[in-house]
């Protein structure tokens, strides 16, 4: 067994490998950019060393600096992680040439299955079904649309290396790939160092669930069930679980074992999976398509760990020193179910715009890790699981992944695990930057998903003009409405404590008018009874004014719900939703409609830039005329680019910007007349 293991990643992977090898006596070594200086991931590990400044391509892909960290502390094996070096061959040979163990899979496997190309023809050569498309290299947009049109829209434009959502198009028109073949190219070069570029035919309805293998250096190779990843945004997964809603017995039998003989055509050993497209019209299930193999840990792995029992971490340490599995095929069951959301730094109220800055509070619904760097279980505590490489006060960098977070729930049902996220996601602070807490929170609850009818579309469909918060029924709102009295009662009681803050009066009010979601509650507080709208509310609850997150049981359920204090009243977020609540004495309230309403200027002649990012192009110039909807500009934010178009029609006054220029939020990029 190894003695010391270096970690060739950052973050939450980090912490997560580090728990693991220090579990098996494994002594650890970090490295870290300067943006990662004081990263709890650097603090866990046994030792550390500084690889350079914050943008990857100048740390962590600079597998030379990996290496003489390696030499510096003696470490004897790598593991990658996922993303950065976990793919790339040549960081695998070079690691060999010094004799130092990778903790993956053999070079000839990541080398078959790394390139997209390449790997869908071996696909196709094993007998394995493989999407409808073009798998040789496109020379240029005009071959890229005669392309297109021979297979038939819709298409995926894809980068052959590319991978977590980067380098992926979907076209529906020539003009479609027209306009985002040369972005796909600049992208796949950008964070793959390769412009190559296929082209598929886009399965509608479809679902995406992949196989997860592993496999030792003795010929043998296993299946561990499948996972459903079919909820994403911008082909990025979002919500990943195990098992699938949709995967019969016999189905799963059928993907494993196509999987597993994949696999075995490339001597694979170690972790990786399998990625497999389904048509969700197909209720047989046996229209499923080989899309890719990842050659590496997903970072979607601990929902198999909870279901399996088995941790995927250890076991590619074991593999990679050369131990057989310890387990058999039929050794590997399914106990209960796990969900996993990513809690990304964007913010849904604003288009899921990426989100930058420090983490003024952050506060998780677990202890993601002890002090002596032990993991709460692979089923955490009470079905709730934190993967986290983050801490209050830092900072979310626009150099790396917008990843804050993986909360990972399980229990007995579906439902169960469903449930524990909403109550998770209530617990969940953040504060500082955007984050998508709200809106995964609302995707648990919804119908649709609890019905287990998903598909990639999901979010595209389900949200076509945004997310503005999961719906309130009459129960939440009243509830609230009672909720956000108690908490002015008790602001009311400490401000008549404070000489003259209540003029005469010694009493807090106990009668509050509530404005909530465009309705008014009459709510009133007599010793420990409330009443809303003249009805009974059954609510027990402490509150300090000061206090972030409170616990209240209404009605005999527990509702966790976040308060921010307002100049009227309280902002409560629960439920997956924001809920601005007006709180005034009922005595003060009829003077209210007398109050003006301040309106915002209109901003609409600018191009705003609506994230810290690199201006990477400027299509127009001062005295161009512009169609609404015309692409504007393009922005690069945490590795993805974004199209900025025009909102109306009109003329270019002013460009107050230029294309290589780093631009802060909401700087003017130009003004039209």
């Amino acid at each position: 067994m190894f003695k010391k293991i270096l970690i060739a990643n950052r973050g939450e992977i980090a912490c997560r490998v580090i728990k693991t090898a220090r579990r098996m006596g494994i002594a650890t070594v970090a490295v870290y950019s300067d943006a990662d200086a004081r990263a709890p991931f650097v603090q866990m590990a046994d030792e550390a060393v500084h690889i350079g400044p914050a943008p990857a391509a100048q740390s962590y892909l600079i597998a030379d600096k990996i290496i003489a960290a390696c030499k510096a502390t003696g470490a004897d094996a790598v593991h990658p992680g996922y993303g950065f070096l976990s793919e790339r061959t040549s960081f695998a040979e070079a690691l060999a040439a010094e004799n130092i163990a990778f903790i993956g899979p053999p070079v000839g496997a990541i080398a078959a299955m790394g390139d997209k190309i390449e790997s869908k023809k071996l696909a196709k050569a094993a007998g394995v079904n493989v999407v409808p498309g073009y798998v040789g290299e496109i020379d240029d947009t005009d071959h890229a649309v005669r392309i297109a049109n021979d297979i038939g829209y819709p298409v995926m434009m894809k980068a052959s290396a590319g991978g977590g959502g980067k380098g992926m198009r979907l076209a529906f028109s020539e003009k479609d790939v027209r306009e985002g073949f040369e972005s796909v190219k600049r992208e796949g070069l950008n964070s793959f160092g390769d412009d190559r570029v296929f082209i598929e035919k886009f399965i509608e309805n479809p679902r995406h669930i992949e196989i997860q293998i592993l496999g030792d250096q003795h010929g043998n190779i296993l299946y561990l069930n499948e996972r459903e990843c079919s909820i994403q945004r911008r082909h990025q997964k979002v919500v990943e679980e195990a098992p699938s809603p949709f995967v019969s017995p016999e189905m799963r039998k059928a993907m494993g074992e196509q999987c597993v003989a994949l696999s075995r055509a490339v001597g694979y050993y170690s972790a990786g999976t399998v990625e497999l497209i389904v048509s969700g019209a197909d209720k047989t299930g046996q229209s499923f398509y080989f899309l890719e193999m990842n050659t590496r840990l997903q970072v979607e792995h601990p929902v198999t760990e909870a279901i399996t029992g088995i941790d995927l971490v250890e076991q590619m340490i074991r593999v990679a020193a050369g131990e057989k599995l310890a387990f058999t095929q039929d050794d590997i069951g399914i106990d209960g179910w796990a969900i996993e959301n990513r809690v990304y730094a964007e913010d849904p109220y604003r288009g899921f715009l990426p989100s930058t800055g420090r983490l003024v509070r952050y506060r998780p619904p677990l202890a993601g890790w002890t002090d002596d760097g032990q993991a709460n279980g692979r089923r955490g505590v009470d079905g709730v699981r934190v993967d986290d490489g983050v801490y209050e006060g830092g900072e979310v960098s626009m150099f790396y992944d917008p990843m804050i977070a993986k909360l990972v729930t399980w229990g007995k049902t579906r439902d169960e695990a469903a449930d524990r996220q909403v109550a998770a996601l209530d617990a969940f602070e953040i504060e500082g930057l955007g984050h998508n807490i709200d809106f995964v929170s609302a995707i648990m609850q919804h119908p649709r998903f609890r019905s287990g009818e998903l598909t990639t579309g999901f979010i595209a469909e389900e949200y076509p003009e945004g997310f503005h918060g999961a719906p309130a029924d009459e129960a939440l709102q009243r509830a609230l409405a009672g909720i956000a009295a108690f908490l002015a009662t008790a602001r009311a009681d400490r401000a008549r404590r404070v000489d003259g803050q209540l003029g005469k009066r010694l009493r807090p009010p106990s009668a509050w008018s509530v404005t909530l979601g465009g309705q008014v509650f009459a709510v009133a507080l007599a010793g420990d009874e409330v009443t809303v709208d003249g009805t009974p509310l059954d609510l027990a609850m402490e509150y300090t004014p000061g206090d972030t997150l409170v616990e209240a049981e209404v009605d005999g359920a527990v509702l966790g719900v976040k308060v921010k204090p307002t100049r009227s009243g309280f902002q409560l977020t629960t439920r997956g939703a924001i809920h601005k609540v007006q709180v005034l004495p009922a005595r003060v309230a009829p003077y209210a409609t007398h109050m003006i309403e301040k309106v915002p200027p209109d901003l609409s002649r600018f191009l705003i830039c609506p994230m810290p990012g690199l201006l990477v192009s400027l299509n127009v110039a001062e005295g161009d005329s512009v169609e609404a909807g015309q692409p504007l500009a393009v922005v690069e934010a945490m590795k993805m680019e974004n199209i900025l178009r025009a909102e109306k029609s009109g003329k270019v006054k002013a460009v107050r910007a230029k294309a290589g220029e780093s631009l802060a939020v909401d700087a003017i990029i130009l003004e039209m007349e």
